[in-house]
């Protein structure tokens, strides 16, 4: 969870965890900032849950049982799903302790912080790989299919576990650092740094977070989005309508992104600004600071609930599979339908040599598409 808590130094802005924030030399009462989280996190986190989990449960589920993974985007799909349905599993505990403080022990909240930060990293660096893979699909891959053979399955293996492996490097300081602290009236769990480390680790950090887990997903995004549009505006042989959809999808991902995730970098260098140049001095605008910081990561974790509507429900073909285990659980329920309309997957097959349309509903067919 982003705390921003610096030890020893009377100079420095602490978050609303601690119950008075020494603002140069004088004390800064947070007990409204406090009261402030107590009712809106957890009703955010509480919403988060009920639409993340639904979501990303039944993209997992569908995935393991009934789709047959071909490519990468397929296989970074699942892995996001698993990292967000992880991170919305910690959000209970972090809305617990809005209200009542962390009441778990200091090993609960070292895993907590942990697999929040970890998750959190990965989910970004994943929309980054699927960015990447779709672009490889459509504008590189010179025939339109690609194998699914072992060794193609151990490369998927291995761009999953540099990226988990990433992702747990972000986290690692949450375990290591994170402790429960007696805040005054209350127990928290937060991240406390050795002083003669404090600022500097703490400056390091965010800004690494911002790089990683922002700027270079995003710029990634740019460009790879950007070269598959252009590819899919000047494909021949695509009826118009459907360049036109692929491209509202490849829009929709980045805008989305850009919404869910800019305001908390922007809140998140801000703070890492005051900590290296102590530039907050007044009590006031260090709590909007803190407000700021605790809306716009609500707001950030929301793009684990868009994920699936994103990534995996858009695709006529997903839609077509979560059909037919509705289908099948309604037979197996003893509810015979009579028909479900099973949307045939529609997929753009693009090169940089020809344009192609392909059109299939198999489940077996081992193509290199940007499925829309």
């Amino acid at each position: 969870m982003d705390f921003d808590l610096v030890d020893g130094d009377s100079g420095s802005n602490d978050s609303y965890d601690d119950d008075y924030d020494y603002i140069v030399h004088s004390i800064c009462d947070k007990e409204d900032v406090r009261s402030f989280a107590g009712i809106f996190l957890p009703v955010i986190y509480a919403l988060a849950l009920v639409v993340g989990l639904a979501g990303n449960a039944l993209v997992v589920v569908v995935y393991t049982s009934r789709v047959r993974v071909r490519t990468l985007t397929d296989v970074c799909i699942l892995n996001l799903a698993i990292s967000d349905l992880l991170l919305l599993l910690t959000l209970p505990f972090w809305a617990a302790d809005a209200v009542h403080g962390w009441m778990l022990g200091s090993a609960a909240c070292k895993l907590t912080s942990f697999l929040y930060s970890t998750n959190f990293s990965c989910g970004m660096l994943l929309l980054a790989c699927i960015s990447v893979d779709r672009y490889r699909a459509v504008a590189q891959n010179p025939t339109g299919r690609t194998g699914t053979g072992p060794r193609v399955r151990r490369q998927w293996f291995l761009v999953c576990l540099v990226l988990w492996s990433v992702a747990s490097f972000l986290g690692l300081p949450e375990l290591i650092f994170s402790t429960v602290k007696h805040s005054h009236h209350r127990m928290a769990c937060t991240a406390r740094y050795p002083p003669s480390m404090a600022r500097p680790a703490k400056a390091a950090l965010e800004l690494l977070e911002v790089i990683l887990r922002f700027l270079l997903p995003f710029l990634v995004m740019i460009v790879c989005y950007s070269l598959v549009g252009r590819a899919l505006s000047q494909a021949v042989g695509v009826r118009r309508d459907r360049k036109w959809r692929a491209l509202r999808v490849l829009l929709a991902v980045v805008a989305v992104f850009l919404l869910t995730q800019l305001p908390y970098n922007v809140v998140k260098l801000c703070r890492a600004m005051d900590v290296i140049y102590l530039l907050v001095t007044d009590c006031q605008v260090s709590k909007r600071l803190d407000r700021a910081i605790q809306v716009t990561e609500s707001l950030a974790l929301t793009h684990a609930c868009i994920n699936p509507l994103l990534y995996a429900f858009i695709g006529s073909s997903f839609r077509g599979h979560v059909l037919k285990a509705i289908k099948h659980l309604g037979q197996r329920l003893g509810r015979h339908p009579r028909h479900v309309n099973e949307e045939p997957a529609v997929e753009i097959a693009l090169n940089t040599c020809t344009q192609t349309q392909s059109q299939s509903g198999s489940e077996d067919q081992d193509t290199s598409t940007f499925t829309i």
